[in-house]
């Protein structure tokens, strides 16, 4: 990802600029505060502002004023106990915003978590970048054959190769086709002055899925925390992944208690239904058990069985 002198020069001044505030705030986090984390091959994370630390969430949980417990171990204890029994207003107080660069397949699949705030890009006001995704080789993979939305094995060879001209030939085909209609590039100059050209709400929707956007998005701590679940999980696709891991890093920093929490109790754990938990205890007394007899599918026991390390 390469910044633009201009856009350098504004983190820059933001990052230089200071203001003197009586609410909590985060060193590790403010360290950070502004600079874009590069992600894919155009993309990037970016925190923009923050409301509220550990101790707000504790806070919270004890209606309390002050800073609640005089102990960090307390505080720890507390927020594992909020984690632990799923109580979620107490990080419902603490909110962060975000501004993302990323391709518009990601975006689409992205907005599907409905609990955040968000201002998009207007490429009915505004000219696109030419900027699209083109994956690495080694994320070119066929369709899974046990999975309907996941990846396979790596396409390799002259397979690669055809399918990355493909991608970068219709990509660059489609934004000339773009600015041709356009009549406009991306500074607003015309490209012949003797037509007047497409509207850009209208010209947009030539552009292929991998070109690049834009938003801000704002969104409370246990929204987030629910939306990292799903998307840095190792089964989630990769180009959504890469951003969901960089933004735990950006909470880790933020909250590290909460997130020490949550990878403990949420990434690192496990929801068992009521019959997976009455197999486990069978197994803990001894006792011989099959999947027929268990009351689970096939796919819940070998999901089971691979959680307890044991063939399914």
């Amino acid at each position: 990802m390469e910044l633009t002198p201009e856009q350098t020069a504004e983190i820059d001044a933001q990052r230089e600029s200071r203001a003197t505030t009586r609410r909590a705030t985060v060193p590790d986090l403010e360290e950070l505060l502004f600079q874009p984390i590069p992600l894919l091959d155009h993309g990037f994370v970016r925190v923009i502002d923050y409301m509220g630390d550990d101790a707000a969430i504790v806070q919270a949980a004890r209606v309390s004023y002050g800073k609640g417990t005089r102990r960090v171990q307390d505080d720890a204890g507390l927020i594992n106990y909020l984690m632990r029994h799923r109580h979620t207003t107490p990080f419902e107080m603490c909110e962060i915003k975000y501004h993302v660069k990323l391709p518009i397949f990601v975006a689409r699949q992205w907005i599907r978590h409905r609990t955040a705030n968000v201002n998009e890009y207007s490429a009915r006001y505004s000219v696109l970048d030419k900027e699209y995704y083109i994956p690495a080789p080694d994320q070119l993979a066929a369709q899974s054959s046990s999975n309907r939305q996941g990846r396979g094995a790596v396409l390799e060879g002259e397979e690669a190769a055809r399918v990355l001209d493909i991608l970068r030939d219709d990509s660059e085909r489609c934004y000339a086709d773009y600015e041709e209609m356009l009549n406009e590039d991306r500074d607003g100059n015309r490209l012949n002055e003797n037509r007047e050209g497409l509207a850009r709400e209208l010209a947009r929707m030539n552009l292929t899925l991998n070109t690049y956007t834009q938003w801000y998005w704002k969104i409370d701590l246990h929204n987030l925390l629910h939306f990292l679940s799903l998307r840095a999980d190792p089964h989630a696709q990769y180009e959504i992944r890469v951003y969901a891991d960089a933004m735990l890093e950006t909470v880790r920093r933020w909250v590290p208690i909460t997130c020490d929490a949550f990878t403990n109790y949420r990434m690192g754990g496990v929801q068992l239904s009521a019959h997976g938990l009455d197999v486990v205890k069978k197994l803990i007394a001894g006792e011989a058990v099959a999947q027929e007899q268990s009351g689970l599918s096939k796919r819940e026991w070998r999901e089971l069985m691979a959680v307890l390390g044991r063939d399914a």
